[in-house]
């Protein structure tokens, strides 16, 4: 038994997905389409908060995307590898739900764990469409299954997009649910240390970075991606 979802979005850390494409995610569930997170660490790593308050504040901000579904693969924040133990939890959740898309980590960015969060999900997405790759769920064999579509959100370095959506209807839901997280952004009572991203200036750079975005294609906010192989048009028209 799965529960198929249309899109999977898969984070480093609780928060990438908030941080980096959340308006994208809200914008199709409004749609009527499935969305789940698969966060590979508990990102026990960093300088602000704790695991437990980790958890809470990713449930808090599924609630307010409208999340279906979001496992914590519990990954070594900072050292998982890319290799055959991690990529077999990846194609299992990849298996279970199989995804239409799948969204992930930049290619590279300031932290180490997103590229190498980015390589490791890309190549599971492969492995999850060989039926001589073995794996089972909940004590049953899964059937092969791979995603149509692998794309990268973009977070902290500036990545020339190859394609952005407009998320102009969904920015003041995409800064409550990085809120969420509240724990790790501005808190002027907080006594814990300060961060790249715990100033009060840090949500001028997000809403800066989706009006760029923005820009150039005619529309206020915008979240950029990347693709792995070329996207596919019908018609010119299709374009906008």
């Amino acid at each position: 038994m799965t529960n198929s979802l249309d899109i999977l979005a898969f984070a480093a850390h609780p928060d990438d997905v908030e941080l980096s494409c959340a308006g994208t995610l809200m914008k199709h569930i409004a749609a009527g389409m499935t969305v789940g997170i698969i966060d590979l660490t508990q990102g026990e790593l960093g300088s602000r908060g704790t695991v437990e308050t980790r958890y809470s504040e990713a449930a808090d901000a599924s609630k307010i995307m409208g999340i279906s579904e979001r496992v914590n693969l519990k990954m070594q924040d900072g050292f998982f590898e890319i290799n055959e133990k991690n990529k077999r939890l990846i194609v299992e959740q990849i298996r279970h739900f199989r995804p239409k898309i799948v969204l992930v980590n930049a290619v590279s960015d300031r932290h180490p764990d997103h590229g190498r969060g980015s390589q490791l999900v890309s190549e599971a997405c492969f492995l999850s469409g060989l039926r001589k790759v073995e794996t089972s769920f909940d004590g049953q064999n899964q059937e092969a299954h791979r995603p149509e579509v692998v794309y990268h959100y973009i977070q902290d370095y500036h990545i020339q997009p190859d394609f952005v959506v407009d998320v102009t209807e969904f920015v003041e839901r995409k800064i409550n649910a990085i809120r969420a997280f509240k724990t790790q952004f501005f808190d002027p009572d907080s006594t814990e240390p300060q961060t790249p991203i715990s100033g009060e200036d840090f949500f001028e750079f997000i809403t800066s970075r989706m009006r760029e975005f923005g820009r150039t294609a005619g529309v206020k906010y915008a979240e950029g991606f990347t693709v792995e192989r070329y996207p596919k048009v019908d018609l010119l028209t299709d374009l906008k």
